[in-house]
């Protein structure tokens, strides 16, 4: 392998960790380093103006990925619901370090300039998408699994005779993130004048959930109508209790046919890594000819079917 291609690929890699690595700290180390950062900036006014023209450079560099990707407003909303501060910038970076890693790794396979360009343009474009939507995912559960205690203090302070902001801003002090953290938000809003029903409305179609528009749709009738609001929504927590615990039993009792369709989807590939250990130039034959080309195509095609089935067999909506 060439030296230079090695270097290039380790760059690569290192700018995919750079583009990612400040996303997956955790929330209180954010918080400190944002501490020490004010911090500093109290204790040196010099550096000041410095700071501010290196983040109106970082505004601008983000302005044109904004222009250069497809739909920035939809793509905005899906990083926002990661629930990390992700930028266009970030992203745009990450998208260009998969794009030279996976045309740096089609050059070292050897492989044709068509499916070389093909492969880098798919990943490029798919796997910062895979990877924001299992981050997004990921804090939909966490949301989800916190949801009814929320809930229960809401419940418990309408009783207690607080009004519904105030409950609100009680769920964001006292409720683990990510539900503290959405409800802080919209008492944030509420507090700059902002309606409540506009602020959970926002909120609502940033996480996506329906048992959260089914929350804002009662604050927003029992605004106008009146009820018992309090009643409303302890019945959705028994609701929501139920519908956890019986995704929890329906999970147990579907782990078997889980694990079977990840081993299933993965055999091939262990399998064609195992050949290529064994004997290099027999599996590059599927890379140079044309021939092999369409074999690895109706391959893909063939475990992309596979795969989406099975997925849709070991999956259920309750």
């Amino acid at each position: 392998m060439s030296p230079l291609l090695i270097l290039m690929l380790v760059g690569a890699a290192a700018a995919i960790a750079a583009a990612v690595f400040d996303v997956r700290l955790p929330r209180r180390g954010r918080l400190a380093k944002r501490a020490r950062r004010l911090a500093e900036q109290a204790s040196d006014p010099k550096g000041r103006a410095e700071r501010a023209l290196r983040r109106q450079a970082r505004g601008r560099f983000d302005a044109l990925v904004r222009r250069l990707l497809p739909r920035p407003a939809a793509l905005q909303g899906r990083l926002e619901a990661t629930g990390y501060p992700i930028t266009f910038t970030q992203y745009g970076l990450a998208c260009g370090a998969v794009l030279v890693t996976t045309g740096l790794m089609g050059v070292l396979l050897g492989a044709p300039a068509f499916m070389i360009l093909l492969e880098s343009v798919g990943s490029a474009v798919w796997l910062p998408h895979v990877g924001v939507g299992f981050l997004m995912a990921r804090r939909r559960a966490r949301f989800f699994k916190l949801f009814p205690e929320a809930i229960g203090l809401i419940v418990r302070g309408l009783r207690a005779g607080l009004p519904v902001s105030e409950t609100i801003g009680v769920v964001g002090r006292e409720t683990p993130d990510p539900v503290g953290e959405e409800f802080r938000r919209i008492a944030d809003q509420v507090r700059l004048g902002e309606a409540l029903e506009d602020a959970m409305w926002r909120t609502a179609r940033r996480l996506d959930l329906p048992e959260f528009n089914f929350l804002v749709i009662s604050l927003s009738v029992q605004r106008e109508t009146g009820g018992n609001l309090a009643e409303t929504l302890e019945n959705l927590e028994q609701i929501l209790r139920r519908r956890k615990q019986m995704t929890l039993k329906i999970k147990a009792m579907a782990s078997e046919a889980t694990w079977s369709a990840l081993i299933i989807g993965a055999l091939p590939f262990i399998m064609a890594a195992l050949m290529y250990m064994v004997s290099a130039d027999y599996m590059k034959t599927l890379f140079t000819d044309p021939l092999g080309h369409l074999l690895l195509a109706g391959a893909l095609a063939s475990l992309t079917v596979g795969g989406l089935v099975m997925r849709k067999m070991t999956r259920f909506e309750i």
